[in-house]
């Protein structure tokens, strides 16, 4: 069974930055790809950003040259970095991770999600 273990959301001031990260119980570039997702109250969960094994990355428009998504694959990391944050970016963060199980069929995987709260 897959785990994913978000960390490092938080309260922050419009303009500021965190990091987000997401831990895997097991080698990252056995998944297909991962991102994050986010989901605001009373909304539908979004995709923010994905990248691929080969390292190939795709972001959603509203986070275009603000947010980056990087990985260590030595500790089985992936990251989130969020700059200049909006108020309108708050919402609970999701680490996503598409691969194949012990049965070879092809899974999505969640974390247990991280706030992120943005203050004006």
């Amino acid at each position: 069974q897959v785990q994913l273990v978000e960390s490092g959301g938080g309260l922050v001031q419009a303009g500021g930055s965190l990091r987000l990260s997401c831990a895997a119980s097991r080698n990252i570039l056995s998944f297909v790809s991962m991102g994050w997702y986010r989901q605001a109250q009373g909304k539908q969960r979004e995709l923010v950003t994905t990248i691929t094994r080969d390292g190939s990355t795709n972001s959603a428009d509203s986070v275009k040259g603000r947010f980056a998504v990087s990985r260590d694959t030595a500790k089985k990391t992936v990251h989130l970095q969020m700059n200049s944050l909006k108020p309108e970016d708050t919402a609970v963060y999701y680490c996503n991770a598409n691969g194949f199980d012990s049965d070879y069929k092809l899974r999505n995987y969640w974390g247990q999600g991280t706030q992120v709260t943005v203050s004006s």
